[in-house]
């Protein structure tokens, strides 16, 4: 009896694998799978886990619970399980997130009572670069730190994301070795990773460029709001250190605190030469202003309004739309 669940899909999805496979050398053969939709029918679980078999003398169930909640029908149907579990079959239960309150019902308890719960909680920010360095090390690679330092800025704690990444680097690889440099080819050619691109043009200070760009993040139908998304998250960064600096506090300990690694140190320096401490949040502004058009929140052209952040970041005055 397992209990598989938490914050992170493909660890989950990557222990039910593991698990599989544990239980098919373990002679479960047959794998019955099941998902909890409306209209579900708990007493399955019984049914299946009576009837004899045709083609194996162990049998694994697994039963998906999006929801987290099997209400009182599913958790009885559970809680029974528990307390008569059959010797040739086995229960896989999946879930996402479980709440605390959820933790301490009585289908989770008899749960860990009789079997496994396995939890995987979220890889927070702290964490995220040494995940990429496990994952990395697990493949045979080996990369220096600007290159985990790329990974974990462009991919922004998202763990599937890294993991295909790393997975095409596996193909990429000469001698187990990844540089920044191999990385850097390997996402230029996604649209989620060309809004950074975007970004960091912007921030080097060139506008026939910046808007260039712009337009073929437009034209290749790339959602405005991942745009702004990138322009806010990098404006918040810079409006922080911009404050540091009027406070007195050391370049080279900002960029420490705030992950400005050496190859972003000199347009990141540029634009923070441009723009002041009151433009900085005056951007923040604009791009919430982006945000609320959006969203059908605010009226106005969306792209004019990217494009005006993009100029402000380049160094080029523009007029504010009125608000």
């Amino acid at each position: 009896m397992l209990l598989l669940h938490g914050d992170e899909p493909l660890l989950v999805e990557e222990s039910c694998d593991t698990i599989r496979q544990a239980a098919l050398k373990n002679g479960y053969d047959e794998r019955i799978r099941m998902s909890v939709e409306p209209g579900f029918n708990w007493n399955q679980i019984h049914e299946h886990s009576q009837s004899l078999s045709l083609f194996s003398s162990r049998k694994l169930l697994e039963l998906r619970l999006p929801s987290g909640r099997p209400g009182e029908p599913g958790a009885g149907a559970i809680a029974d399980f528990c307390a008569r579990p059959p010797a040739d079959t086995g229960l896989l239960i999946i879930a996402g997130r479980l709440e605390a309150r959820v933790k301490q019902s009585r289908w989770v308890k008899a749960i860990d009572k009789c079997g496994v719960i396995i939890e995987h909680k979220a890889i927070g920010a702290d964490r995220f670069p040494g995940w990429i360095r496990t994952r990395l090390a697990s493949r045979g690679l080996h990369a220096d730190s600007e290159a985990v330092q790329l990974l974990n800025h462009y991919l922004e704690g998202n763990l599937l994301a890294a993991a295909q990444e790393i997975d095409k680097l596996v193909l990429l690889r000469v001698d187990g070795r990844v540089s920044a440099d191999q990385i850097m080819a390997s996402i230029g050619d996604q649209a989620r990773f060309d809004v950074y691109a975007l970004v960091d043009v912007c921030l080097a200070g060139n506008p026939p460029k910046a808007l260039r760009m712009l337009d073929s993040l437009r034209a290749d139908g790339t959602e405005p709001v991942l745009v702004n998304w990138a322009l806010t998250r990098e404006i918040r960064v810079l409006a922080r250190v911009a404050a540091g600096l009027a406070r007195g506090t050391p370049r080279a300990q900002l960029f420490r605190d705030y992950n400005v690694w050496a190859r972003r140190g000199a347009i990141v320096t540029a634009a923070l030469e441009r723009v002041d401490v009151s433009g900085w949040w005056d951007l923040l502004q604009d791009a919430g202003r982006v945000d609320r058009i959006a969203k059908g929140w605010a009226g106005g052209d969306v792209w004019l309004a990217l494009e005006r952040i993009c100029l402000t970041l380049c160094g080029v005055k523009t007029v504010t739309a009125a608000q």
